[in-house]
């Protein structure tokens, strides 16, 4: 198994000179033979481990040493056991010394936060901070784990730590990077407001600080504690940025109170006119044309023009779909057709456009154009034009034979999904039962490998025998270019017009091979 880092990536990412240590390699058969002993060994008694260990050809130079241990973490990222015996057994089984660097420390400190050790993880922590081994990334580490395992008040002793022996790290560029770990990939909100609290009186945070737990909250759905951090944040005397105000515009919109989040941007408007870009006007003009106030989003991208900010794809394929939903068909087209290169948001604009007037017939010749100008369409696009024509819960079609049953139910129950195809069997056969939303996303999933491209070959054909000429054409195309993950990768590289002939008979040949 290839090794998935080396030393110099680390390096790279502490913003280390790879001069001062350099890369080097580690043998493939070597890590193997080291994974299993540590595996199988991690509960024997230290002198049998011990014993193993010293069998193998393990290098003796310090550069390959590190090396080693880091590819040994990854190959145990949530064990802690084999990495802190093989950990002690470096440094005190080895005739040559073994130092840690930030980038070891930091690495086994992510090994023994994510095994949930938080004793270990401590003792590390301490130890590391003693050798003066600590970075910023290392304590977005610790404290990441410690919120995870609850240990709240040990996350806010990391900062009181490092005020009394590295008071460097101790600033609020770290605070921010920290509250930053928390409240995105972790989304622990209300765990980083109460570390910001309780160490004001050390570190004080600023505007950033804020923005983190804001944009934190608002992304976790809690409204109020984003505002009781907003009102704080004034009662302070910091003025919030313009991705504050953004996030808690959107949030607000989310939570159907569209009149409190026009007046904040209003009130962005007012406090904080320059800072407005394109992020903010895009997602308030999308917003509007989903609510379809569309007159009030086509003044805002007025403004837009006036005062130069740059117009994207998506806010003008929210144009396009506002547009069609007042009616205002022939304004839509005229918006995509003053674009030299519309994008695949354009597309989709004028497409649930016009699905939701209705017109999947036409909506089906927007992507037939779409597709022969060059635009690749993505999963979203087939699952739109296939709600479009079949509805989300499924319609029975003209045909006894072809229809939403026979295709998506019975696929259901071929893919051996039978209790989800339960209920639509029970409409099938009683009528007016009450059915949940189809998922056609799933539905695609269940047959996205070779088989599936011919399924998805015969039933287009099907259906265009009996005259469904639209949906016929979404499956034949859904077959070529995305049933599988390689033809998927090579319609979204640009690849896929060049290899059209041969998909196209080596699907000829798997049907013939399935008929025989």
């Amino acid at each position: 198994m290839r090794p998935r880092r080396s030393v110099a990536t680390f390096l790279r990412l502490r913003g280390l000179s790879a001069a001062a240590f350099p890369p080097t390699s580690v043998d493939p058969a070597l890590l193997r033979r080291l994974a299993t002993v540590l595996y199988q060994q991690q509960h024997a008694p230290d002198p049998a481990l011990h014993a193993s260990l010293r069998k193998l050809p393990l290098p003796s130079s310090p550069p390959h040493l590190h090396e080693l241990f880091l590819q040994v973490s990854n190959r145990f990222p949530y064990s802690w056991r084999p990495v802190h015996r093989f950990h002690l057994f470096l440094l005190h089984s080895l005739p040559c010394s073994f130092a840690h660097t930030p980038v070891s420390a930091a690495k086994m400190l992510s090994v023994f936060g994510r095994a949930r050790n938080v004793d270990l993880l401590w003792r590390c922590f301490l130890d590391a901070s003693a050798a003066g081994l600590l970075t910023p990334g290392a304590l977005c580490v610790v404290a990441a784990a410690l919120a995870d395992a609850g240990e709240i008040k040990k996350c806010v002793e990391i900062f009181h730590h490092v005020s009394a022996h590295e008071e460097s790290l101790c600033s609020v560029d770290t605070l921010n990077r920290v509250v930053e770990t928390l409240c995105g990939k972790k989304k622990l909100a209300d765990v980083a407001k109460v570390v910001v609290w309780k160490l004001k009186p050390l570190v004080a945070p600023n505007e950033a600080t804020y923005r983190c737990l804001i944009v934190g909250f608002c992304r976790a759905g809690d409204l109020v504690e984003a505002s009781k951090v907003w009102n704080r944040m004034l009662d302070e005397g910091i003025e919030p940025g313009a991705e504050s105000y953004e996030e808690v515009v959107v949030t607000l919109f989310k939570n159907n109170r569209f009149e409190d989040a026009m007046r904040l941007f209003k009130a962005m408007r007012e406090r904080r006119y320059r800072d407005l870009g394109l992020p903010t006007y895009r997602a308030v003009v999308s917003w509007m044309c989903k609510e379809g106030r569309v007159t009030y989003a086509l003044m805002l991208f007025g403004e837009m023009l006036k005062r130069g900010v740059g117009v994207d794809s998506p806010t003008l394929g929210a144009l396009v779909y506002g547009l069609l939903v007042r009616r205002k068909v022939r304004e839509g087209y005229k918006v995509l057709e003053g674009v030299a290169e519309p994008d695949i948001s354009m597309y989709h604009g004028l497409i649930k456009g016009l699905l939701r007037l209705r017109r999947s017939g036409e909506a089906t010749q927007v992507f037939r154009a779409m597709m022969e100008r060059g635009c690749e369409p993505i999963m979203h696009t087939y699952i739109m034009l296939l709600q479009g024509h079949l509805g989300k819960r499924g319609r029975k079609g003209r045909d006894p034979v072809v229809n939403f049953e026979s295709i998506f139910v019975g696929g259901l129950v071929k893919a051996g999904k039978t209790l989800q195809a339960t209920k639509y069997v029970e409409r099938m056969m009683r009528g007016g039962v009450e059915v949940p939303r189809f998922d056609y996303n799933k539905f695609l999933h269940y047959f996205s490998d070779e088989e599936g491209v011919v399924m998805f070959e015969e039933v287009g054909k099907r259906l265009k025998d009996v005259g469904l000429i639209d949906l016929g054409d979404i499956f034949l195309s859904y077959g070529e270019r995305m049933a599988t993950r390689e033809r998927r990768r090579r319609a979204m590289s640009g690849l896929f017009i060049d290899e059209l002939p041969q998909c196209r008979q080596m699907i000829d040949a798997d049907t013939s091979n399935l008929v025989s």
